[in-house]
């Protein structure tokens, strides 16, 4: 009787032992998990989600420099500000900001050039609403410039060349499972961040522009006919810019 008494006990002790130790495992398991979830939201694997492209307003200027003998624009200056007008009506996101020195030397030189800028401004389509002048104290006397500036909405990603995590052998578990160092993807995303043309284009595409009509018509009525639709086009290779060699 005692000998049964105690083997049955040592089966209940058995099993109580099996019982602790899946216990044991499962909470260890779940804790691994939680910990491997919290990491991954620390350290993705994804370069895109480690360096995400994010939009923000920028602004973008063009300096004018001033002479002290010099009034209005310079062949240069002028092709500067009518780049900056085209430029501000593709892109900006607000108004033009003109700032202009407080300086006795350039001010006859000042004047003469916003009044070059302003008609550059009228002939790009520029509206006068939409221009606002205020003055500024130069850092120099005998160097000063004219400032034009807009906002507008730009791309970026970054900063690069943070190294949070050890790349050598270590306990990280960036290192222990193989992981792409933290860096990796950060020069390509901001390059291609710098050198996107439209940054709402990384939110959404642009809307569709209406068909060629005449083209397509002329297309469909070639089909029916049987014929080949692709347009023809001769005389492309007839010019030759030298005869060299022959």
């Amino acid at each position: 009787m005692k000998t049964e008494i105690s083997a049955f006990s040592g089966r209940r002790l058995t099993a109580l032992r099996a019982m602790l130790a899946a216990s044991l495992a499962l909470m260890l398991a779940g804790c691994y998990t939680q910990r491997d979830a919290d990491y991954a939201k620390v350290y993705p694997r994804d370069y895109r989600e480690r360096h995400p492209i994010t939009l923000r307003e920028g602004e973008r200027t063009v300096e004018i420099f001033l002479g002290r003998n010099r009034g209005g624009l310079s062949p240069a200056q002028r092709a500067d500000v009518l780049a900056f007008a085209q430029s501000w009506r593709r892109e900006s996101t607000g108004g033009i900001v003109i700032e202009v020195p407080r300086s006795k030397p350039t001010d006859q030189a000042a004047r003469d050039s916003l009044r070059e800028i302003h008609s550059i401004f009228a002939a790009s389509g520029v509206p006068t609403h939409g221009v606002r002048t205020r003055p500024y104290q130069p850092a120099s006397v005998t160097l000063a410039t004219i400032k034009l500036n807009y906002s507008k909405l730009t791309a970026t990603a970054g900063p690069c060349g943070r190294w949070p995590n050890d790349l050598g052998p270590a306990d990280d578990p960036a290192y222990m499972e193989n992981r792409p160092y933290w860096n990796l993807g950060c020069a390509h995303q901001r390059n291609l961040a710098a050198m996107i043309d439209d940054p709402t284009d990384l939110v959404q595409p642009r809307g569709e522009t209406p068909a060629n009509s005449n083209r397509r018509s002329v297309a469909i009525e070639k089909h029916r006919k049987g014929e080949n639709p692709s347009g023809t086009y001769t005389g492309y290779d007839a010019g030759k810019i030298s005869d060299l060699g022959k």
